[in-house]
């Protein structure tokens, strides 16, 4: 027989492999059922490859997925406790092996769906999950019954009840470890691992209660796993142009790094330190499965969403904001058109700077241009000088994207000592004076123009970069007119956003008619 051929050292190696991989699964098992409200729904529904949308099936359906959350974590535990005990052990095996099969299948490590991009734990074809199945595969070809455990010590029992000693003579070659008819000695062998279910049970209650206690001590943050089926409904929708996007736009500020953060020096890189190219990814991935339609882009950021077009599949739209200058007035927008790009409008600054340097017409020129390209384009600011200017001079945008925030908040300077123009300006040193503190100097001006502008109305900066609370921001930007939104979200927080515009849009009372 195999085993009979098996050195001492070998049969060790494959009582331990054994072990391990019982304790891996147990472990992966016993977490998921001590984490609160546990589910595999983001797993699922991320799934990539030629299934992925069986599982995204699963993930969308709430009795599905809680069938299967309960199958996965209690196949866990059983798997690995039949691994460690050595009990039903090619059971086990086999149970095991359908579990990877099926984790390999959801995430496969290949081209196109990795991101293309080294992601730990993947290596083109293989990853942990093959390399796992493969080990349990050792497993179920060999004899493992013979190694001690629960498997051998009533497979002992039996031999010694009918007086079969075929077991015993297939396992002579591996004595002492192996034996055939239950001895004390056999004995101990066979039930050796059950102490260590006790060191596990041990450390995974010592790390569960300092998890719990780290975890309310304020040190650190615990962001709760993003779940898609607590979506309240469906994002209500508008128009601009001849497009039709979800009033809840997808801002760029936090995956470009642009932070906002007034002195804090740091927030800047740690906000590109998180948002990879994978992250990016996820977040634009997790924005289109809670509903949002579109996302506000800079040229130089389409690379990486055609890649994620490509490799995802998606049908997010871009609107996306061009720099036309006074020496240079069509290149960028031919970028942002060559790019895909599926509306374009003139970047907020720029376009202050055209109606400060009273250059409105080049910025009428600009707007021309694109829609001589067959784009629905619009026009960005940051004062509302810019409005009042294009509208003087007869120009028909498509939409505004202008910025729209009240005061209320500690950052926010000294109406008195506001200067138009300032915005994305110098920042100063003086709090009285602009320090990257405010976007709408002056809103009542804002809301009070745009009442009259039969044009849509994209507010942006509604949360004055992250001062403003989301429940209070959104009410006063859609309150005061605006037909849509454009919010920059980290992924963690796109579903609690996308709730809170379905909210405040069901409550909302406003004077401006709806433009869109």
């Amino acid at each position: 027989m195999i085993l009979s051929r098996l050195s001492r050292t070998q049969t060790i190696i494959l009582l331990v492999l054994r072990i391990a991989i019982g304790w891996h699964f147990l472990y992966e098992g016993i977490a998921k059922l001590l984490i609160p409200g546990w589910t595999s729904a983001p797993y699922l529904q991320t799934a990539r490859g030629l299934f992925a949308g069986i599982f995204h099936t699963i993930g969308a359906s709430p009795g599905l997925l809680k069938a299967v959350d309960q199958i996965n974590i209690w196949g866990l535990i059983l798997i690995g406790l039949a691994l460690v005990l050595g009990g039903l052990t090619r059971v086990a095996a086999i149970a095991g092996i359908c579990f990877l099969v099926l984790y390999y299948v959801a995430h496969p490590p290949l081209i196109g769906t990795d991101l293309r991009m080294p992601t730990e734990g993947h290596y083109l074809f293989v990853d942990k999950n093959l390399v796992e199945l493969l080990a349990l595969g050792i497993l179920l070809f060999f004899p493992t019954k013979l190694l001690p455990g629960l498997d051998r010590l009533f497979s002992g029992r039996k031999a010694k009840a009918t007086g079969v000693e075929s077991v015993a003579e297939e396992a002579a070659a591996v004595q002492p470890l192996v034996a055939g008819p239950i001895t004390r000695r056999s004995l101990v062998a066979n039930l050796a691992s059950i102490p260590l279910l006790g060191v596990f049970s041990y450390g995974a209650a010592r790390k569960y209660k300092w998890e719990k206690a780290h975890a309310i001590t304020g040190a650190t943050i615990k962001l709760q796993e993003v779940k898609l089926e607590e979506l309240k409904g469906e994002l209500p929708k508008g128009k601009l142009g001849k497009l039709e996007a979800t009033r809840l736009i997808l801002g760029c500020n936090l995956i470009g790094g642009w932070a906002h953060a007034r002195d804090l020096i740091y927030a800047s890189s740690l906000f590109k330190a998180y948002n990879t190219d994978r992250k990016v990814f996820e977040t634009i991935e997790l924005a289109e499965r809670a509903g949002i339609t579109m996302m506000q882009v800079v040229t130089a950021q389409m690379p990486l969403f055609q890649k994620y077009v490509e490799i995802i599949g998606g049908k997010m739209q871009t609107m996306c904001q061009v720099y036309p200058t006074v020496e240079d007035m069509k290149t960028d927008i031919d970028k942002a058109i060559d790019a895909g790009c599926t509306t374009l409008y003139v970047q907020g600054g720029y376009a202050d700077k055209f109606v400060k340097n009273g250059r409105t017409d080049l910025l009428g020129k600009a707007l021309d241009y694109m829609k001589s390209q067959g784009y629905v384009a619009g026009i960005g600011a940051h004062s509302i000088e810019v409005p009042i200017a294009c509208e003087k001079a007869g120009m028909k945008p498509d939409y505004y994207v202008k910025t729209l925030h009240h005061d209320r908040y500690w950052s926010a300077h000294p109406r008195e000592f506001r200067e138009e123009w300032t915005v994305d300006g110098t920042q100063n040193l003086d709090h009285n004076k602009f320090h990257d503190n405010m976007f709408d100097l002056f809103p009542e001006r804002t809301i009070e123009f745009m009442k009259a502008v039969n044009v849509p109305w994209v507010a942006f900066k509604v949360l004055a970069g992250g001062a403003i609370h989301p429940k209070d921001g959104f009410k006063y930007a859609f309150e005061n007119g605006a037909d849509f939104i454009c919010v920059g979200m980290f992924d963690f927080q796109i579903v609690e956003d996308v709730n809170i515009t379905i909210d405040t849009l069901k409550a909302v009372h406003r004077q401006r008619n709806w433009l869109s």
